[in-house]
């Protein structure tokens, strides 16, 4: 196993950064090779996460080679997952207690989304406590609830450890967790292929429907009205329902006034972005997480420069990667170093037209083709990645791609975002996604 690891990990080298090979690569392990599965073992979680997302392609290539077979990837941690129970979830550096416990897998569900894995300060405890009470005894407490707050504060991280919670201690549960846009897709396809039956009875059964980002729900008239009496359905039944916005209830425009009214009949608490304190611990459990010794002082310098909850891990891993690239430990000097390189980068604006010119570049056409009215072959592969890529790192809303994208109808951009869907969850299109995010990656340009 470690001669065709070492001899795979050779071709892999060539193929990435130094820094990302020392910082995703470095520690892996090929575990087996059979039945044409070859089970890879990574430090943690996240890097499992991040391997399966970004390099997957990579990987079964290189593996692939040295086994001469065409190989299914899975991934593992070798860590188990460890999770800390608190008297009070208050206070953020309380002293903790580790131990095992198995998380159940459900599709679309981390299983390191757990409530033990959440910092908690003032700007989130009310949003934890209700989490974790729905948790305790789904359909009894706030139902529904709905949890609202910015981007990145952790609405997701809250929904997918409600789930996990639940499913842990009754794996006979109907669990489902879905993102509006798939609630969407699955409606739109469910007409489309006069299967509304096989679609009631998918959703109407649960014991737990959790839905992230019901905002993108806004003037989609059918799916509304779907989901108004599943909601129904599910909330006389005591089955508990979860939703999550990045605004209250009563903000939603183009969503129907009945449908609003179901969404406030519960409990509605806000997440505010973090606090100083809170981005601090969430630094010590991601570094922790990662197996790595951050020093406190070290977790507060990056506090107080990164404001954003999603940079705060990024950033983390360019420290790291810069450690181990100059095999030192991780100290506060190497993070001030690491800091003070970084301010003399200048951040270029990264916006739909950034998107489509970097597709365009890596298939060769023209930003006037894929705008155009032609359907010729070669340009609908493009035409489509463009539409999932302004959809998942921008946001859009289908309107908003068709206009980007020359014009088109909304149907077209939610067929287009499907297919390309499809292929990602079959691991069929990874490489071209991966080359087109190289290209994305690279909006720094130095001095």
């Amino acid at each position: 196993m470690q001669d065709f690891w070492d001899r795979a990990l050779g071709e892999i080298e060539v193929e990435v950064s130094k820094a990302v090979f020392l910082t995703l690569f470095k520690k892996t392990s090929l575990v087996s090779l059979d039945k044409g599965i070859g089970v890879v073992s990574a430090p943690s979680m996240m890097i499992v996460d991040l391997l399966q997302r970004r390099f997957y392609q990579i990987i079964k290539k290189a593996l692939d080679n040295q086994t001469a077979q065409d190989l299914k990837i899975l991934f593992v941690s070798k860590a188990p997952l460890l999770t800390t129970k608190q008297e009070d979830p208050g206070p953020l550096f309380a002293e903790q207690k580790n131990e095992k416990i198995t998380i159940g897998h459900l599709p679309r569900v981390r299983n390191d989304f757990v409530f033990e894995n959440i910092a908690v300060s003032s700007t989130n405890q009310l949003a934890f406590v209700s989490c974790s009470s729905v948790a305790k005894k789904i359909g009894h407490f706030y139902n529904p609830l709905f949890i609202h707050g910015p981007v990145g504060v952790g609405k997701t991280h809250l929904m997918q450890a409600i789930a996990n919670d639940v499913y842990t201690k009754s794996p006979n549960k109907k669990i489902v967790y879905i993102t509006s846009e798939e609630f969407t897709n699955e409606v739109v396809e469910a007409i489309r292929g006069n299967a509304t039956g096989l679609l009631k009875r998918k959703f109407r059964n649960l014991d737990l429907l959790l839905i992230d980002d019901v905002q993108f729900l806004a003037g989609k008239e059918k799916v509304q009205e779907e989901l108004f009496h599943t909601f129904n359905i599910l909330v006389d039944n005591s089955s508990q329902v979860v939703l999550s916005s990045d605004r209250h209830p009563s903000e939603l425009k183009g969503v129907e006034k009945r449908l609003v009214s179901r969404f406030s009949g519960g409990l509605t608490v806000d997440i505010e972005p973090p606090d100083f304190e809170l981005r601090t611990a969430i630094l010590l459990i991601k570094a922790k997480k990662l197996g790595v010794d951050l020093p406190i002082e070290g977790a507060k310098l990056i506090a107080e420069d990164i404001k954003d909850t999603r940079a705060l891990e990024g950033a983390l891993l360019r420290i790291i990667t810069q450690a181990e690239a100059l095999g030192e430990n991780l100290s506060v000097e190497i993070i001030k170093k690491t800091f003070e390189n970084n301010k003399k980068r200048v951040p270029v604006v990264f916006g739909p037209d950034e998107i489509i010119k970097n597709v365009c570049f890596f298939y060769k056409i023209k930003t006037s083709q894929i705008k155009s009215g032609k359907r010729d072959a070669f340009l609908v592969k493009p035409r489509q990645i463009a539409m999932y890529l302004l959809k998942k790192e921008l946001g859009l809303t289908y309107s908003e791609i068709g206009v980007a994208l020359g014009g088109r109808d909304h149907t077209t951009i939610m067929h287009g975002v499907g297919k390309i869907e499809g292929l990602v969850d079959e691991n069929k299109i990874s490489s071209d996604l991966l080359g087109i995010s190289r290209l994305l990656d690279g909006r720094f340009v130095d001095y």
